[in-house]
């Protein structure tokens, strides 16, 4: 049976509308309950359901052949899985806010609030920029407002949040949308139904 993970929310059910449009469905997942494992044994498949940020880790050791995550969970996490499709879903951009008429320092250490900090090293020190990173797992719009860091790096969608705290992103550091990814070993193994699904998928991408 090849195993799926799914990302919770929103952007997993968006996926796997293009799992069953793909002609990969599994019509359990559409009844009203609490399960996190569905089966088509007919298709020999089983989705599961996990917390984004977690659907790297199912994949990486294994108890997912394969899965859906954000592209900003693989640069943060950099698992060691195959990245096979850009699904062109869930898009968005990781990029550095700040207040409104924030005006950079370059003689100054940046202070940087962030959840992202693997992301954040790596652009800043692409642009030979000193930081100081300031690790926050919510509310990180609240970290320049109060003065705590004088920029933040994280996910804009709609830039509708950061305009209700008088905050503007300064500099797109990379886009994001949700990728397909593999299991190095379950790839090998599982070829030929995993490029199948790679191949059914592509037609449903909104690339």
């Amino acid at each position: 049976m090849l195993n799926i993970a799914l990302p919770k929310g929103r952007l997993g059910e968006t996926v796997y509308d293009m799992f069953e449009k793909a002609g990969y469905d599994c019509s359990q997942i559409h009844e009203k309950n609490r399960r996190l494992i569905f089966e088509n044994t007919e298709k020999d498949i089983c989705f599961f359901w996990v917390k984004p940020s977690d659907v790297n880790i199912y994949v990486e050791r294994g108890a997912a052949d394969i899965g859906v995550a954000g592209k900003d969970i693989l640069l943060e996490y950099e698992p060691d899985v195959y990245e096979l499709l850009d699904l062109g879903v869930g898009k968005c951009i990781m990029a550095e806010a700040a207040r409104t008429g924030y005006v950079d320092q370059p003689q100054r250490t940046k202070r940087v609030a962030t959840k992202f900090e693997n992301i954040a090293r790596e652009y800043y020190a692409s642009i030979g920029r000193d930081i100081d990173i300031i690790h926050l797992n919510g509310s990180i719009e609240l970290a320049p407002i109060l003065g705590l860091s004088d920029v933040i790096v994280d996910i804009v969608e709609t830039g509708t949040t950061l305009k209700e705290n008088n905050l503007s992103v300064v500099e797109k550091i990379v886009d994001i949308s949700a990728r397909l990814i593999a299991n190095k070993a379950a790839y090998e193994f599982k070829k030929d139904r995993i490029t199948a699904i790679v191949n059914a998928l592509k037609g449903e991408a909104a690339v």
